[in-house]
């Protein structure tokens, strides 16, 4: 559980994006989302290698020029 302690004299601008901070680092959405639906283990590794294919393509393509 996420929880944010708002010190005395704090803004709630600062505290509010200290829990923003907190919530992206803590990878809670992106949690959520790949628990929304199930995906077999065998297409999660095949779309992480054609990922990392891509990301290497692209690393490649940016050496060349």
């Amino acid at each position: 559980m996420l929880s944010i302690n708002v010190k005395d004299n704090e803004s709630i601008d600062k505290a509010l994006k200290r829990f923003k901070k907190k919530f992206d680092r803590a990878g809670i959405m992106r949690e959520y989302r790949s628990r929304t639906y199930f995906q077999k283990p065998s297409i999660e590794r095949r779309s992480e290698v054609i990922k990392a294919a891509y990301r290497q393509k692209m690393q490649n393509q940016a050496e060349e020029e």
